[in-house]
């Protein structure tokens, strides 16, 4: 054995942890991310109608308001379904747009919040105050930037509470623009959600986007809401999800007609706030998660420095060989992936969006310590 040890180069473990790092992809590829590429939704055994309560909280958002939410107010979903909008100490002119919507769409329940919750930072205690208002068992939860991909988006995501279902996941797009930033937020945006699928139907659900997320109010106050991550500005989306979903109470919907679209930022800076604040939650999920998830973030950040290492100092032929057959892994999921969430039009820049992965780990990876700020939205 120490024969063995004292022949091997330096160049050979530089290439077997290339190869180690190549195996450890394919396992995420072959055993998570294949089931969402390879989804389809169960046949529906019979029709099913629950009422639904909406819920969108809004602090100072008149104008997106005034956008977005005609998309929830005409919803074609015959049986009984309200939309609450949670009014949160705005100071600009949303109380008079809600009361002059009011006039037209009944199904409309606005709760004004006169002031903030000492000790509550960000959304949860208007999201608690919503949840509490809501009539129905089922609350479908979105934001003020966000408007319905279609009329059939109530009625979509109800459809997937089965047996035994309390939390259904769905997915929250960005509108697509021209530019480059766009199409770095798009595609960090599916890239979350195909690991967020995969996980939930690999028994492994972590998280959900508060853009687009159902859950019963009887899970909402069983786990006593928020009441374990009140002091965190953020969380009441992913680690609320990451607490109370499991293999059995959780379901995905991934039919186009119920995403939610919304506005990406316009400045890298404006984004890397937001992501900051999102990923600022991510140190408290529970061990098994922060395992699954940093091992597949600590290969994919290893995978080109290796890469160009091994075809320097080892034997480029390997590498190329080793390195294609994650590439074409990958580029088989991504399509089908891509295709399923309607982002397709992002697969020609695939290859060139997760090389910039490398550079995304080093500009958001310090979030995870850093403090967050108190706001949210």
């Amino acid at each position: 054995m120490e024969t063995f040890f004292a022949r091997v180069t330096w160049q050979e473990i530089l290439f077997g942890a290339f190869c180690f790092v190549i195996l450890i992809q394919l396992f995420y590829y072959g055993w998570f991310f294949s089931r969402l590429a390879f989804f389809k939704s169960a046949p529906k055994e019979k029709s099913q109608q629950h009422p639904v309560s909406v819920i969108i909280c809004a602090k100072d958002e008149a104008g997106k308001l005034a956008a977005n939410l005609p998309g929830s107010l005409v919803q074609s979903y015959p049986s009984t379904h309200e939309i609450i909008v949670v009014n949160h100490t705005s100071q600009d002119d949303t109380r008079y747009l809600l009361e002059e919507l009011k006039k037209t769409f009944k199904d409309l329940h606005i709760v004004n919040l006169q002031q903030d919750a000492i000790g509550i930072p960000g959304k949860k205690y208007p999201l608690s105050v919503g949840i509490k208002e809501a009539k129905y068992e089922i609350v479908l939860l979105t934001d003020a930037d966000c408007v319905p991909a279609s009329e059939f988006w109530i009625e979509k995501m109800q459809e997937a509470y089965r047996d035994g279902i309390e939390v259904v996941l769905g997915y929250g797009a960005y509108h697509k623009k021209p530019g480059i930033l766009n199409k770095l937020i798009r595609f960090e945006t599916f890239h979350a959600a195909l690991q967020y699928f995969s996980y939930a139907l690999a028994g492994t659900p972590y998280m959900g986007v508060g853009r687009n997320l159902s859950y019963k109010k009887e899970l909402f106050f069983r786990n006593k809401g928020f009441s374990s991550i009140n002091h965190l500005p953020g969380g009441d989306d992913d680690l609320f999800i990451n607490k109370v979903a499991n293999h059995k109470n959780t379901a995905i919907v991934v039919d186009p007609e119920t995403f939610t679209l919304s506005e990406a930022k316009k400045t890298f800076g404006a984004w890397f706030n937001q992501k900051a604040r999102h990923y600022s939650a991510a140190r408290f999920y529970k061990f098994k998660h922060k395992f699954l998830l940093g091992l597949y973030s600590f290969t994919q950040f290893c995978l080109y420095p290796l890469f160009v290492l091994s075809i320097l100092y080892y034997n480029w032929a390997f590498a190329l060989i080793a390195f294609a057959v994650r590439f074409l892994a990958q580029a088989l999921i991504y399509f089908k992936t891509m295709k399923k969430l309607n982002e397709k039009d992002l697969f020609a820049w695939w290859w060139l969006l997760d090389l910039w992965m490398f550079l995304y780990y080093l500009i958001f990876v310090p979030a995870l310590w850093k403090k967050p700020r108190p706001s949210w939205n």
